[in-house]
């Protein structure tokens, strides 16, 4: 297993991205133009004999603070610690580039999530209601 980074729009991982992000999501799609609108974008790829098992995807949120934004580990490859790797490896490389805080929202339904944000010391700071009508968790951590 090996982690890939890139800054910007992952075109060369695109389409597996986007099959990984369906599977995680159940068939939700990942369009390129909301890709390409996100400043800072940082993305992380776990890789196994050249497929993607599990991917991080975060960028610059308006107030400064980075913002881990999608994450998911292939159903079959979950167990292995994959998305604790990829969360550290993320906070190591925005912390590199100067931000202090990480933030990013969860759902009650996807427990697995909100277990590893607080077991990788995120604090629940708020919770809110989106315009679906689904309740989320905002966490933050410290990077310092």
């Amino acid at each position: 297993m090996q982690i890939e980074i890139i800054e910007g729009v992952p075109y060369k991982y695109l389409k597996q991205l986007q099959t990984l992000h369906a599977h995680v999501f159940e068939g939700a799609a990942l369009p390129l133009a909301k890709l390409e609108g996100k400043e800072g974008l940082l993305c992380l790829f776990m890789m196994e004999d050249a497929q993607m098992i599990g991917f991080k995807l975060g960028y610059i949120h308006p107030d400064r603070v980075f913002y881990s934004w999608l994450g998911g580990v292939h159903e079959g490859q979950r167990g292995r610690g994959i998305a604790s790797k990829l969360m550290i490896r993320q906070h190591e490389e925005v912390q590199k580039r100067g931000f202090q805080k990480v933030r990013t929202y969860g759902r009650n339904n996807r427990k697995a999530m909100l277990i590893t944000n607080i077991k990788h010391d995120f604090n629940i700071i708020s919770t809110f209601v989106d315009a679906k009508g689904r309740h989320k968790i905002i966490f933050e951590k410290s990077l310092f």
